[in-house]
């Protein structure tokens, strides 16, 4: 995971280096939770064996918390996101395009996601922006949002996280070259829409529900409700999203297949 030095987050949250980076806030859920726990929760012997259980018992998979499922924002006209918009389960990332971990799960990762479970309707994914490395991260993160008022938030998103993209900087002239490769078609309004009011707005938005979760690093996930910590190996994210389907379909079928 990624962490920057001296960020407002970081002096706010003096832990912040630990193995702890993620605690749900009391205004989310009044226990408070570290993401290191249930990343840990995710991969362990004993979660594995959940597999084996019987299949009458619907109980959610191992460190997943109602408040947080209800984060998913589910809206089909939401530029930043890819899958149905009902689809049973979402995941919800918080990243920034400077991080070198955001951009090794954006190339290794996403894509196997994206093919084996946005494609077939079961994976939602929704992007928050979490600008955490100073002016060129919010910079980076309204270009992105900007991108995606005319469609192509996720060819900026590939186009920035791209080996050797972060190495250039996003300066201005910068987020107008990507943005041409992103096959953004006006960009006289890319450059107004990024410097706008509305971009500061929804930037400011994502970044404020991911500190009121307690995210001081990114990437963070939240997978129907389940935390996950940085870019783990896609095991790890198949496994969350394969429990999250399994509870999901469970829950919708209701006790013994009844549907209630």
């Amino acid at each position: 995971m990624s962490q920057p030095k001296g960020t407002p987050a970081s002096k706010s949250k003096p832990k912040a280096k630990s193995k702890k980076p993620f605690v749900i806030g009391a205004a989310v859920v009044a226990a408070a939770v570290v993401l290191g726990v249930a990343s840990y929760q995710a991969t362990s012997p004993d979660s594995k064996k959940s597999d084996s259980a019987s299949s009458d018992a619907v109980e959610p998979p191992a460190g997943t918390f109602p408040e947080l499922e209800k984060l998913a924002r589910r809206d089909g006209k939401d530029p930043l996101a890819q899958g149905r918009a009902d689809a049973p389960v979402v995941m919800i990332e918080y990243a920034d395009f400077k991080c070198s971990y955001c951009g090794k799960f954006a190339r290794d990762t996403e894509p196997a996601l994206v093919k084996k479970y946005v494609d077939a309707g079961t994976l939602r994914i929704e992007w928050r922006n979490m600008p955490i490395f100073g002016a060129e991260s919010e910079a980076a993160a309204r270009a992105a949002w900007a991108a995606g008022q005319q469609g192509r938030f996720w060819q900026f998103h590939t186009a920035a996280y791209a080996k050797g993209a972060k190495e250039k900087g996003f300066g201005a002239d910068r987020l107008r070259e990507l943005a041409k490769e992103a096959g953004v078609a006006d960009l006289d309004r890319f450059v107004r829409d990024a410097d706008g009011d509305a971009a500061k707005a929804a930037v400011k938005k994502d970044q404020d529900e991911a500190y009121g979760l307690g995210a001081t690093s990114t990437p963070s996930f939240v997978v129907n409700g389940r935390p996950l910590a940085g870019a783990q190996p896609l095991d790890t994210f198949a496994q969350a999203i394969d429990e999250a389907a399994k509870y999901k379909a469970a829950r919708t079928a209701g006790p013994k297949g009844t549907g209630k």
